[in-house]
């Protein structure tokens, strides 16, 4: 392989009259797309920008994110994807770290690169939506001619995506040509592949790894029609999946949770989806039951994260385990480990109930090895020596995530190490209180926390955000905890909320919930 972009190179070889983008009733056929992307390649070649250079791409999901994705690799370059809703504080670290010489941005946006210009390398801006004071307009920039794919090794890196900060300061992950071609075939293969005359639905931001590696690129390389949506609206993406017969969904737990919180959710008709994955955080038991139950479709769990490109385990079709994120991608290796780096025995089969059975003599860090695995954090040595370990011949890689594995190689995650509570010295994953209160009829979404107890160290806490016609009382959550958990874990403070602080990714920014205490 030379350029990820030559996977594109293909589809635009077998089917070039077809659909590649579909937006707001407009069709972009693959050899339109391939065109526009040439022209964009061979502009930044003349401004000089090539090989190895960053471009920053600043926008929602829009036909001009793929375009401008696909044309910088083609020009040698490495997209840094950012998200449109991050103010000048925010991208100017991603774009001083990343020294980027280019931004695509939102005309609305362009300010806020301004405002850090000075701080950074960037030395071309190019806006979308309109004209803005020292920008160039997207239209305006593309070139006449189109310029040729640059070659680029296996190894070279073409994308450098930064973590979410959920937990602290996002770091740049270097993800190289064969790590996202890998996995872009990967998950095609999981659902027995995609086909041209399947329909992809972009409800995953493409500045995240979910959104660009598995369902732009996944339905790009094989032909499919992509459709971007800018912006999450669960009533506009049912409707959407429902007029235009889409057949694949990815998302995460967050989106499907308020699909099936719509009013009138059991109205709409999804039964041309063939595939639905969830990934991102872990799927409640009971979002997955209601929503297969309410629209008669298999929802499907994965797992992976941004420094693995994404994906690493899913369940399929032919191997599923509810409850499960699934086992690993052909081609790779998954275990769960010790402090020590000592595997920790297996259960024989999943899911355990994890009120009868002591975690911590099951549980270890999930840890995972393959050609899926980035390269390394951009410029960060200390931080690479901490996630990266060297046994049995490979190198392995340490999520943070705690779970277990059975026999018959599915994986089950527990929670997040950093997300763990010692309240008296017993360990409580927020998870399972999480999945517990799901069950409950007047609970629409929530999210468990510690927070600081002068008594117990920490003690557990329960955000809740209530269904239209919840009757429950903050006493009664704790009583229903009670019930069904033993003492030490139900949550000594409910608190009742109407949004629970998210990333456009859906992951609960828990240090948020925790700092404001």
């Amino acid at each position: 392989m030379t350029n990820l972009v030559t996977n594109v190179a293909d589809s635009v070889e077998s089917t070039p009259d077809a659909p590649a983008i579909v937006f707001d009733g407009e069709t972009t056929t693959y050899e339109r797309f391939w065109e526009r992307a040439g022209r964009f390649a061979q502009a930044l070649t003349d401004c000089g920008i090539g090989a190895d250079d960053r471009v920053g791409i600043y926008l929602p999901n829009l036909p001009q994110f793929v375009t401008a994705f696909h044309g910088t690799l083609r020009a040698g370059g490495i997209v840094v994807p950012m998200n449109p809703q991050y103010k000048a504080r925010e991208i100017g670290h991603l774009l001083g770290d990343s020294g980027a010489k280019a931004v695509v941005s939102l005309a609305d946006n362009v300010p806020e690169v301004r405002e850090v210009l000075e701080e950074t390398d960037v030395e071309q801006i190019v806006s979308v939506g309109g004209d803005a004071d020292g920008a160039t307009a997207f239209e305006d920039f593309l070139a006449d001619e189109s310029l040729d794919v640059v070659d680029r090794e296996d190894d070279d890196i073409a994308v450098q995506p930064y973590t979410s900060g959920t937990t602290g300061t996002p770091k740049g992950v270097l993800l190289s040509h064969d790590n996202l071609a890998w996995t872009a075939k990967a998950n095609a293969d999981l659902i027995g592949g995609i086909e041209p005359e399947d329909k992809m639905i972009g409800t995953l931001p493409l500045f995240h790894i979910y959104g660009m590696s598995v369902v732009m690129n996944g339905g790009l390389f094989n032909g499919a029609s992509y459709y971007p949506v800018p912006e999450w609206d669960a009533e506009n993406v049912m409707n959407l999946i429902e007029d235009e017969r889409i057949t694949i969904m990815f998302g995460v737990p967050a989106m499907f949770n308020d699909m099936i919180n719509q009013p009138d959710a059991g109205e709409y008709d999804l039964s041309s989806l063939r595939f639905v994955n969830s990934g991102g955080s872990s799927l409640p038991l009971e979002v997955l039951a209601q929503f297969e139950e309410r629209f008669g479709v298999t929802l499907y769990e994965g797992y992976g994260l941004t420094e693995t490109s994404p994906t690493t385990h899913a369940n399929a079709p032919d191997a599923r385990r509810k409850g499960s994120i699934g086992q690993p991608f052909d081609g790779m290796d998954a275990k769960v480990v010790d402090e020590d780096f000592e595997e920790v025995p297996r259960v024989e089969e999943g899911p355990v109930d994890e009120g009868e059975v002591d975690l911590n003599e099951i549980t270890g860090e999930i840890v995972i090895s393959g050609p899926n695995v980035m390269q390394g954090y951009y410029g960060l040595p200390e931080a690479n020596e901490e996630v990266f370990t060297e046994a049995d011949g490979k190198t392995w890689f340490h999520t943070g995530d705690v779970g277990y594995w059975d026999e018959d190689d599915f994986f089950y995650v527990v929670d997040r190490e950093k997300h763990m509570i010692v309240t008296g010295g017993y360990n409580v994953y927020p998870r399972e209180i999480e999945e517990l209160l799901f069950e409950h009829e007047d609970v629409a979404d929530t999210a468990v926390v510690g927070v600081p107890d002068d008594r117990r160290g920490e003690t557990v806490k329960a955000l809740i955000v209530p269904t239209p016609d919840a009757e429950a009382t903050p006493e009664d959550i704790k009583e229903y905890c009670l019930e069904h958990l033993a003492a030490y874990k139900h949550p000594r403070e409910v608190e009742f909320v109407d949004e629970l602080p998210r990333t456009t990714t859906g992951k609960v920014q828990k240090f948020k919930i925790s700092d404001e205490e």
